[in-house]
């Protein structure tokens, strides 16, 4: 049987409206745990110097786009699975480590220092950090999708003829 939605009945939030929950709270979870970690430890998400802002944005909107796609992608099958949150996680981290490499050659920063600060980042904390937040996010869109949540409603609203 199949609702009119078009999901075979599993209800739960159609994929657009999963994928957008998820990517504001994927990216939410982004900003709070680089903040959240930079201010407990000391430490910047790219410790190179002289690298600038460029790449840290560039990588983080990197991040996003490949979260979006590799999310709407895992919530578009009839039968979504839990296991495409991996394929979510990887695809995200990825495109942060290319996002960074390309915001490098684009502000102009030499080779060495760009290397660095991929490999500085990829052996980070804030590497945990982005990889659990994509994880969190897309294991999430998933549920969205697959759940027969609905909106909370008030006694009055139910019907229970």
């Amino acid at each position: 049987m199949t609702d009119p939605r078009g999901r075979g009945g599993a209800g739960g939030l159609t994929p657009p409206v999963a994928t957008a929950f998820a990517v504001v709270g994927f990216f939410a979870l982004l900003i709070g745990g680089f903040g959240m970690l930079s201010l407990v430890t000391g430490a910047e998400v790219l410790p190179v110097s002289g690298l600038g802002q460029l790449p840290g944005i560039v990588g983080g909107a990197f991040a996003v786009g490949a979260f979006v796609v590799s999310t709407w992608f895992g919530v578009r099958p009839q039968r979504t699975r839990y296991g495409s949150a991996l394929i979510v996680t990887v695809a995200t981290f990825l495109a942060y480590l290319c996002g960074v490499l390309i915001g490098g050659v684009l502000s102009g920063v030499d080779g060495v220092r760009i290397v660095a600060a991929v490999g500085g980042f990829a052996t980070s904390w804030f590497a945990v950090v982005l990889a659990a937040a994509a994880l969190v996010g897309g294991w999430g869109a998933i549920a969205l999708v697959r759940t027969a949540a609905e909106r909370p409603r008030w006694p009055w609203e139910r019907d229970e003829d």
